[in-house]
């Protein structure tokens, strides 16, 4: 039988469910889709660019990026994840300096990075609202959902 995780483990029936927030799903969204693009354009600088640099320098920075990437989704949820994101996004832009093509490429993408945000936070705060407001309507009228 499968591990079971902390949330499992402290599951009991009647549990309200945790929301999860909606500025950490865009964000992971932008970030895995950056590790990938990462990966196909070291695979591309390895193919253009083999006799300028090294090419264990080649994969072995653009692999790690990429899996940098993968991880920081892990840790958006803590108060230093949006930060490192920020960074990884300038990073990406400066990846351009190997690969021209990248700084149109990482321009987008902290586009994309920065919209994710913005609207994921106030998505968040609309959902917080609607809770507080549907927390105040059940206490005045006794748990029980409107009629539809």
């Amino acid at each position: 039988m499968a591990k079971l995780t902390k949330a499992q483990r402290e599951w009991r029936p009647g549990m309200p469910k945790k929301r999860r927030s909606t500025k950490v799903m865009f964000a992971s969204t932008v970030l895995l889709l950056e590790a990938f693009v990462v990966f196909f354009a070291t695979l591309a600088v390895f193919g253009l660019r083999r006799g300028e640099f090294p090419p264990a320098l080649i994969l072995g920075t653009g692999i790690a990026l990429s899996l940098v990437m993968v991880f920081a989704c892990a840790v958006l949820s803590k108060p230093w994840g949006v930060a490192l994101g920020w960074i990884l996004q300038i990073v990406l832009i400066l990846t351009g300096i190997v690969e021209p093509m990248m700084f149109l490429v990482g321009a987008l993408f902290g586009l994309a990075w920065w919209y994710g945000i913005r609207t994921g936070i106030r998505i968040d705060s609309e959902s917080a609202q609607r809770e507080r407001e549907q927390a105040e309507w059940n206490a005045a009228h006794g748990d029980t959902p409107p009629a539809s």
